[in-house]
Formats: C-alpha cells, sequence, structure tokens
C-alpha cells in the first residue's frame, strides 16, 4: 500500500514538475491524471507476469516522457519555442559544447552522465514501487478504485470545471505534441520547396549586379544575443542607450553616417546560423530542416550575389570549434574559424576569443590581404563576422583597449584568463546574470564604435545587427524578436537607400517603426544597390507576416 501511494506521489511530481517550472497557469495544476491510471491499474490487475508487464512499462513510459517534458521546459525557457525531437536530438552534441563552455568539460560531462543515470534509476526505482512485494489486497482495492474514481473525474467531469482545472494530462500531451512536430516536419520539404519557387533563386540577371559597391568593402557583423529588449527593456536600457547616444556622437566626430532599423529575427536565445542564414538567403528559417533544405538546394545566397558582383568574400567566425562544411556550401572564398584564426590569446569560458580581437584580426589580417593576381591593390571584400563576447555565459566583461595597434595576436588579454566571476558562481543569482548580459552588449558596442571611428571610411559599408534576442531568461516572457540593425559608411549615399527605406539616421530606430523580418532584406538589398545610388531604392509595400 504505502508503496503504490510512493508511486503515485512520485509519478504526479515526475510529470508535472516541468509545467511547474514554466510558471503562468501551469501552477494551478496538482494532478497528473497518467498517474492515477497506472497506479489504479498496478493497483487492481491481479499478481502475474501481466502486472509485472504493465509496471515495468509504465516506468520506462513515465519516465522516458517526464525527461522529454523536462527538456521541452529548458528550451522553452532559454530559447522561447517548444522541444522538437525531430530537430533538437542533433543539438545535443551543440548543448554539451555550450555547457562545457560556462561550467567546464567535467562538470558538463558529468550533467550528461548524471541525467542518463538518473534516467535509469529513475525507471528501476518506479519498477519497483509498482510491484510492491506482499501488498493487503483490500487496502490495495481501495487505493485502485480511488484513483480510478479520480481518472473518471478528471477525463469525463470537463462539464464542472472546478472538478478538473487542477488536473492535467501532462504525459499525454507531451507525446501528442511530438507527434505534431513530426508529422508537421514530414510536410516541410515540400512546403518549403514551394516557397522557393515563390522568390528569385539567383539575381544573375539583375543588370549591374550590386554596381554601386564594386569598388566598396562591405562588413555584415552579427553581434550575439544584442535584441530590441536592450532599448525598451528598463533593466537594460540605461546601460545600453546612453552607449547608443555616445556611438552617434563619436560617428560624427568621425565624419561618418549612420543609421538604424529594426529587423524580425527568426529565432530567440540560441541556434545563430538560422538568422544568418535567413538574411544571406532571403528565405525564412525558422528550424533546422529548413536550414538544412536550404544548403541541400540549388539556391545562391547574399554570398554569391557579393562573388559575381567582383567580391572576395570572407566569413569570420570565432565561436566555431569544429570543421564547418557549410561554409565551403555557402561559397565563401575564404573561411576563418578558432581553428585557422591565430589568436595567441586565453579563451573566456565558452568565448574563444573577445570581439576586439576580431574586429582587429578582421582589419589587419583579412582585409588587408592582397590579392594573388593583382597584389598592388586589394580587391573589394564581402566578410560576414560573428562576434560572440556577449555570447552566455556572460563573463569576464573585458575593458576595451584604447591602444588597438596592442592588440596583435591576442596575447594582450592574458591578464583577464580569470578575470570575473565563475560561471557557476554567477548564474546562482538571476539579477546578477541579466546585469552581466547588459555589460557584454555593451562592451560588444563599445568595440564595434572604436573600429568604425579608427577604419570605417567613405568606401567602406558596415552593416552590424543582433542575432537574435537572448533567452527569456532575459527578455522574459512574450518580448518581441525584433533586433537593432546599424548602418555605418563614411559615404552618405551608402546610408541613404537604407533611410528611403525605413531606418532613422543616427544610431536609434523609429519609435514607431515596424520591424521586417529578415529575410527580406537580401531582395531589397540586391535591387536597392543594382543601380545608381542616386535613385531611391525599391520600396517593399507588404513585409511577410
Amino acid at each position: 500500500m504505502l508503496s503504490l501511494i510512493s508511486a503515485l506521489l512520485f509519478i504526479n511530481v515526475l510529470l508535472l514538475t516541468p509545467r511547474w517550472l514554466l510558471g503562468g497557469h501551469h501552477l494551478s495544476l496538482w494532478i497528473a491524471l497518467e498517474a492515477c491510471l497506472i497506479v489504479g491499474l498496478c493497483a487492481l490487475l491481479p499478481r502475474s507476469r501481466w502486472h509485472t508487464g504493465v509496471a515495468r512499462t509504465s516506468a520506462v513510459v513515465v519516465v522516458i516522457l517526464s525527461a522529454v517534458g523536462f527538456w521541452d521546459a529548458v528550451i522553452q525557457l532559454s530559447q522561447a519555442r517548444p522541444l522538437n525531437l525531430y530537430l533538437d536530438l542533433v543539438l545535443l552534441r551543440s548543448v554539451h559544447h555550450l555547457l562545457t563552455g560556462i561550467i567546464g568539460i567535467a562538470a558538463a560531462t558529468g550533467i550528461m552522465v548524471g541525467g542518463c543515470l538518473a534516467v535509469l534509476c529513475g525507471v528501476w526505482g518506479l519498477a519497483r514501487l509498482l510491484c510492491p512485494r506482499n501488498p493487503k489486497r483490500w487496502m490495495t482495492r481501495v487505493l485502485g478504485w480511488t484513483t480510478v474514481t479520480v481518472l473518471c473525474v478528471g477525463l469525463l467531469g470537463g462539464q464542472v470545471p472546478g472538478l478538473t482545472r487542477r488536473m492535467a494530462l501532462p504525459a499525454v500531451q507531451t507525446a501528442t505534441d511530438q507527434v505534431r512536430h513530426f508529422m508537421r516536419m514530414m510536410n516541410e520539404q515540400e512546403r518549403f520547396a514551394t516557397e522557393l519557387t515563390a522568390v528569385p533563386t539567383t539575381y544573375a540577371d539583375v543588370p549591374d549586379l550590386l554596381g554601386s559597391l564594386h569598388d566598396r568593402d562591405v562588413v555584415l557583423a552579427f553581434i550575439e544575443s544584442y535584441g530590441v529588449s536592450t532599448l525598451d527593456d528598463p533593466r537594460y536600457a540605461p546601460v545600453i542607450r546612453p552607449r547608443l547616444h555616445e556611438f552617434a556622437s563619436r560617428m560624427t566626430k568621425a565624419n561618418l553616417h549612420v543609421a538604424t532599423g529594426l529587423f524580425v529575427a527568426p529565432i530567440q536565445g540560441g541556434q545563430s546560423w538560422l538568422a544568418h542564414g535567413s538574411l544571406l538567403s532571403g528565405t525564412w528559417l525558422d528550424n533546422q530542416l529548413r536550414y538544412d533544405l536550404l544548403l541541400a538546394s540549388e539556391r545562391e545566397t547574399l554570398i554569391d550575389d557579393f562573388h559575381r558582383a567582383g567580391h572576395r568574400t570572407v566569413a569570420v567566425m570565432p565561436g566555431i570549434s569544429r570543421v564547418w562544411p557549410e561554409g565551403a556550401r555557402l561559397g565563401y572564398d575564404q573561411v576563418l574559424t578558432k581553428r585557422n584564426i591565430a589568436y595567441a590569446g586565453p579563451p573566456l569560458n565558452w568565448v574563444t576569443m573577445p570581439d576586439q580581437f576580431v574586429w582587429s584580426f578582421f582589419e589587419h589580417t583579412v582585409r588587408t590581404t592582397q590579392t594573388t593576381d593583382a597584389p598592388s591593390h586589394t580587391s573589394p571584400i564581402f566578410a560576414e563576422l560573428s562576434l560572440i563576447s556577449s555570447h552566455a555565459p556572460w563573463t569576464p566583461i573585458l575593458p576595451v583597449l584604447e591602444d588597438w595597434d596592442s592588440i596583435g595576436d591576442g596575447s594582450v588579454f592574458e591578464p583577464w584568463e580569470h578575470a570575473g566571476e565563475r560561471p557557476e558562481d554567477l548564474w546562482r543569482d538571476r539579477t546578477r546574470i541579466q546585469e552581466a548580459y547588459a555589460q557584454s552588449v555593451d562592451y560588444a558596442l563599445n568595440v564595434m564604435i572604436g573600429y568604425a571611428e579608427r577604419y570605417v571610411d567613405d568606401r567602406t559599408l558596415v552593416i552590424v545587427l543582433g542575432d537574435h534576442q537572448p533567452a527569456p531568461l532575459i527578455t522574459d516572457d512574450h518580448a518581441s524578436r525584433a533586433v537593432p540593425v546599424h548602418v555605418i559608411s563614411g559615404d552618405p549615399n551608402l546610408v541613404a537607400p537604407f533611410v528611403a527605406w525605413g531606418f532613422a539616421p543616427g544610431a536609434l530606430p523609429h519609435p514607431d517603426q515596424s520591424p521586417r523580418r529578415m529575410d527580406v532584406f537580401r531582395d531589397w538589398f540586391v535591387h536597392a544597390f543594382s543601380r545608381p545610388i542616386t535613385q531611391a531604392a525599391p520600396s517593399l509595400s507588404k513585409d511577410p507576416e
């Protein structure tokens, strides 16, 4: 009897805890009806092989579905989307890599191994509880019929909300959600192919493709987790808005022109490559399958457009520490990752190298590289930079070095190898996490400003934007997925098309601007800069929903 009551409580807590973690109306749930079903069956079935089989099978199903439920809660809290096993199983390796950067390889491996052991122990322990030794039959039957009665009330008492509002079927809901996601993914390939036919695959036939930029360097830089919440949220705006006002002032003193707008990212909290791919390809990539389908398709991207226009194309990806075949598929002339970026400084937890080094490396090693066929001058460059200092765990926060010439190979950053709070200490306090996040974005912006005032001229167009909003832990639920976009150049004619498109002059967007999705950028950009810049850029009368 006591064993079955323990099993009832254990299953109930196991299945409902993921819902409780999500808060809101889930906190009103007290009873998982699956617990009543399983315990009722085990209490009423006669002792036999059937009884043992039901108990063991139920233990396996409950523990696995509860593990999926916990994973779903983590995904919702970190990326503001539900778990999709069809897509997310392949991300386990990336999760381990992220944990390794935040808390170390030993702790990360311990968490992974500990999770697997917890599942095995949970199955074994629950199976034992559901098969009590020498039960008192009359007490067991009373418990069985009681749980069956509660189950019937929960399933059939929908007309009496007062009886059922605290009851739920969390395991059933978890299973049906994953089946629904699986069925949707089965149709995704056909749906994506249909979408590709609705937009141009290539712009090879556009007259004078990107001709207005034929001798200009174009830099597309993504700042990690730089979302619109840094401008609007009262926890972060007091840090970031003064920096942006300083940004505008410093650009004016440097005779540079700035405009700012907003884009909507397809994701939040992670999977930055989906935002990069959406902007570059002109297709909406809000899940991993669509990204994989894009790579498998023949669709060209902005990289191909610049390559066709005569630019040398380069990707600078300091956060990538493994082989990256996507770079070859996307068609970059040169791909620089952690493996082949000559950085002699220390790693800073997950961050392999600080933003200031990345900007300096780009300017002095990449941008000034001579072409082999024309060594007397540099060819125009299109570069994509992925800046990661504002990536979690947001510690340590480095100062911006005034002497950019001292950066060199990055060994100058050695004093900060063990600076700041340890991630495992910082992440115990949500308020401190949020403060550190704001400081890291402030650092990333300050470094970008310093680069611009030193190295951007009238033959350079720099587009700096956030890749996505940070996790709901930082933004809270229901935050916009918009990210700021800053355009910088010494030539006002390179900034003018953005202003005509709706960007606001200066370092802050219009307060009433409706953000455009990232996937509209490529089409607009190609047409805006494939004709004399003095002509008005084509407007988009209707952006995708």
